[in-house]
């Protein structure tokens, strides 16, 4: 039997590697004979790069830089083979994932880090640069970022804004030029957000961030005023940037890039193409993915929507592992998923300590359930 295996991340305890080999262990202790299929996936978040890497070889260079409260953090950059082709995740850099739940407030985080990343691989002479939007903290519309390469929000005196979403409520002006040595931005998300109103940053994903209520309205007042800072001072940007699809990925990152001249592409449809997951379903028996949590946002854009529908195509089932799984079977079949299984009642169900032992034990639950998939499957 030939099983393809293509999980995302499962954000807080492992990358999509690990998920994948974990599953892959599990099975093989029962049905050693399968072939296995092992596609890590990801869409513009975390473990962005590391998929990439895998797939398309290149080199990974390190980089210093910031995270979303100014401190020191690791990243690193992608290049491609003959160098002509960058790949960076912002999430390196204002992942929430970098901070203590004490410490999110997007009216305070700032996305200069990520600046940082895209200077890194501006001077290393790529052409394109592509960004993986996913799993921020920030919600200041890139206005750190752009403050990295060059272009310094300012207020109606002349002084330079602190950082955060907040302070943008003040910017009147933007002071000197990107320096982007005519490299092209790509945002790599599956969001399609607009950066401003109901459906925008602010509204959508700013509470996950720390926000509330007073603070949404805000941020998504100062976000108006910067786009508007944006049109007027930036060559080049386009008209009416905050109704843009995908301008509110990763807290306006998505507006920043376009800005700049860019634009959006999906990043499951970017990373499915360099691994070749086509020709891959297109040959497999069976599917496996899965993410930390399968909800209802799962059908709509993310990782697991875009294998399942693929997967459906072809008339190939497709299972999904998960840390948690909320999304009824109803609706998780309309999508092309056939079963889902989820750690939490693996380990026995919330009530018997479920959640601690998915979160404290996930490899181990994997390969259990790759296992257990394994004697319902293999033939």
């Amino acid at each position: 039997m030939r099983v393809l295996l293509c999980p995302d991340k499962f954000a807080g305890t492992l990358p999509a590697q690990e998920v994948a080999v974990a599953v892959a262990e599990g099975w093989r202790e029962v049905a050693e004979g399968d072939d296995l299929v092992v596609r890590p996936l990801a869409d513009g978040g975390p473990g962005f790069v590391a998929v990439l890497a895998e797939a398309l070889g290149g080199r990974r260079l390190p980089v210093s830089t910031v995270d979303p409260l100014g401190r020191p953090a690791a990243g690193e950059i992608l290049l491609t083979a003959d160098g002509s082709t960058a790949y960076l995740e912002s999430a390196q850099a204002c992942g929430l994932h970098l901070l203590d739940p004490a410490e999110r407030d997007p009216k305070a985080t700032t996305s200069y880090g990520l600046g940082l990343l895209v200077t890194a691989a501006v001077e290393s002479g790529a052409r394109t640069v592509v960004i993986g939007l996913g799993g921020s903290a920030t919600n200041d519309a890139g206005a750190g970022m752009l403050t990295a390469l060059g272009a310094t929000p300012l207020d109606g005196t002349g002084l330079a804004l602190p950082y955060g979403g907040a302070a943008l409520a003040a910017v009147a002006a933007l002071d000197g030029t990107p320096r982007l040595r005519g490299a092209t931005l790509v945002a790599a998300t599956d969001v399609d957000n607009p950066l401003l109103g109901l459906h925008g940053a602010s509204n959508v994903y700013g509470p996950q961030k720390g926000a509330s209520r007073e603070d949404v309205l805000l941020l998504d007042a100062a976000l108006e005023r910067f786009a508007a800072v944006l049109e007027k001072d930036l060559p080049g940007c386009p008209p009416q940037l905050g109704a843009l699809p995908g301008g509110g990925a990763a807290g306006g990152l998505g507006a920043a890039v376009l800005a700049l001249g860019g634009r959006c592409e999906s990043g499951i449809g970017l990373v499915t193409r360099a691994i070749g997951l086509d020709a891959a379903l297109d040959a497999c028996d069976l599917v496996i993915t899965g993410e930390g949590s399968f909800d209802h946002q799962s059908l709509r854009g993310k990782v697991v929507a875009g294998v399942a529908g693929a997967a459906r195509d072809r008339g190939v089932p497709c299972v999904v592992v998960a840390g948690r799984v909320s999304t009824g079977r109803r609706e998780a079949a309309s999508a092309g998923v056939t079963d889902a299984y989820s750690l939490v009642e693996h380990f026995g169900g919330e009530e018997r300590g479920g959640v601690e032992a998915a979160m404290g034990r996930p490899a181990e639950g994997l390969r259990e359930l790759g296992a257990r998939l394994a004697r319902q499957w293999s033939r």
